[in-house]
């Protein structure tokens, strides 16, 4: 499944993003995480070192790459030079899998030193990389943020197998694509006005999309009676149902786990469950929600609006830049998806793979121009 953790500047998404890649891993789940915030801390906050996380490569340095690789032979695409960061794959297309060895995670992803079982997949990091001397006042970070959509649109993956993003904070995530690229998208609030604003503001622009969305309250604090601070009938819960209703999935209370963890003492993941237990079950939650959110994947949804982002951006710059109409690189016939029956893309749909190992897309046997209707494009 892929995850997005977004909120106000300040919410605590990071942590909480990396507290669900340490749930993943330390339940032995294939877990890749990527860093999209344009302050870039998820490395540290998995455990890496300040110097280790500077020196992870950058998604976004390695953008022509990552475009030559995904093309591979479609003929809609004549080079990578023609590809932007929301040019969708078609047939000819390479794909990624979460559980793989291929040339792009061999130049960006890098594992990850958190607990997981023996034997299991070793967690991975990828990062869009920091700004630059050289982007100072010529760059927007979205420019970055594109290698992740681009690597998010040739992305298959399957159920247990998971992409945890921390996303750029408040609205600005809506500046590209990227924020329709989920399975579920949990939002982040502190029990305040200002938390919840943004849980307002991301609904409202998410509407037209179809974007399934849950809050998590964190840093939430007890009630003067006792109890836990994740507890139902506690003031901040309460408070944060009165605001969000039933898009309140759990709560994060304050956690003295966690200051250790940001202090660099690395505590060990079991002393969570030990110490904290309310804690330990609103990770509990949010991986009981994920796993949910597979059942309701819809292939041919996520494909038309890949298409639809595509299309807005090709008009509103990408036909500009490219000096060509990209709607012409938008295959009908393509639809992405883990069985033949939706696109048999993959390894797992029984492809052969080309010399590289890479999963070659084909046709899926489907409606040839309902992506391109669905997305108002005759």
């Amino acid at each position: 499944m892929k995850i997005a953790f977004v909120g106000k500047g300040g919410s605590g998404k990071t942590t909480l993003s990396s507290l669900f890649v340490r749930r993943l891993a330390a339940a032995g789940r294939p877990v890749l995480a990527v860093d999209a915030d344009i302050n870039q801390h998820l490395g540290t906050a998995l455990g890496l070192a300040e110097a280790q996380a500077e020196a992870l490569p950058s998604m976004g340095a390695h953008l022509p790459q990552l475009k030559e690789y995904l093309r591979g032979d479609n003929p809609r695409i004549p080079d990578a030079a023609s590809m932007i960061k929301t040019t969708p794959p078609g047939r000819g297309s390479r794909l990624l899998r979460v559980v793989e060895d291929n040339p792009i995670y061999e130049l960006c992803a890098r594992p990850l030193p958190i607990e997981h079982p023996v034997g299991a997949v070793e967690p991975r990091i990828m990062v869009t990389g920091a700004f630059t001397e050289e982007d100072l006042g010529v760059a927007c970070y979205h420019s970055k943020v594109g290698a992740v959509e681009l690597f998010l649109n040739h992305l298959v993956d399957g159920p247990e197998e998971y992409v945890v993003v921390d996303m750029t904070a408040g609205a600005d995530a809506f500046a590209s694509g990227l924020f329709t690229r989920f399975d579920l998208t949990f939002l982040v609030s502190e029990p305040t006005r200002k938390g919840v604003s943004v849980y307002r503001q991301y609904r409202e622009y998410a509407a037209d999309f179809e974007v399934a969305l849950a809050v998590v309250g964190n840093k939430l604090q007890g009630s003067e009676g006792g109890g836990a601070p994740t507890d139902a009938d506690s003031e901040d819960m309460a408070f944060l149902r009165e605001q969000v209703g039933s898009s309140l999935l759990t709560g994060f209370g304050l956690s003295e786990w966690v200051r250790r963890l940001e202090q660099g003492r690395e505590p060990a993941f079991a002393e969570l469950a030990e110490r904290e237990p309310e804690n330990a079950r609103a990770l509990d939650a949010l991986l009981t929600a994920a796993d949910a959110a597979y059942g309701r994947r819809d292939w041919r949804r996520y494909t038309e609006q890949m298409v639809r982002i595509h299309l807005r951006n090709a008009a509103a710059w990408g036909n500009d830049r490219a000096g060509d109409d990209l709607s012409a690189q938008i295959d009908p016939e393509f639809v992405l998806g883990e069985t033949p029956a939706e696109s048999p893309a993959g390894t797992s749909a029984g492809n052969p793979a080309d010399a590289t190992g890479a999963a070659r897309a084909e046709a899926a046997p489907v409606d040839g121009e309902h992506a391109m209707a669905s997305a108002g494009v005759n």
